[in-house]
């Protein structure tokens, strides 16, 4: 059996909008993880950028579990006394994109290749978007917070 190596003619980078409201956290971020990737392509190769653009849409409404408002989440910039952490609960009222981007971050290969598709995440935290000109299929999550409904 052969490798399927794919050729640059074989990539193509799709468009995807996925709407956070009441889906938890991580199920989110594995499933933004996985389209970034390019890992529900036919044409997949772990070397190869093969990755699509993902849109997440109502980014302030996701669902936390458990008791992550109290934790922190934690950001160096590099420099001396750099460190900066702030609040769950405090980051869902002020920045919520820095939530759900470190995770899916996270969930991406800690290589080159994870800035090209981290930059193919846009995270908005209305309902409308400037990317209605590529036409993005929905991606639908299934099962959503338990303690939404």
């Amino acid at each position: 059996m052969k490798t399927f190596t794919p050729k640059p003619a074989d990539l193509t980078h799709d468009w995807y909008v996925i709407d956070a409201t009441d889906v938890v956290l991580g199920r989110l971020a594995s499933q933004a993880a996985i389209l970034l990737r390019g890992k529900n392509k036919l044409t997949y190769a772990p070397h190869a950028d093969s990755g699509n653009h993902v849109i997440i849409l109502n980014a302030d409404k996701i669902a936390l579990t458990g008791n992550k408002l109290g934790k922190e989440l934690y950001m160096h910039s590099g420099r001396p006394g750099g460190l900066r952490r702030d609040s769950y609960g405090k980051l869902l009222k002020t920045n919520p994109e820095r939530i759900i981007k470190s995770a899916i971050k996270g969930m991406l290969p800690k290589n080159r290749l994870a800035k090209v598709q981290l930059d193919r995440l846009h995270i908005i935290c209305g309902t409308e978007h400037p990317y209605a000109g590529q036409k993005p299929q929905v991606f639908e999550i299934a099962q959503v917070s338990q303690q939404a409904k």
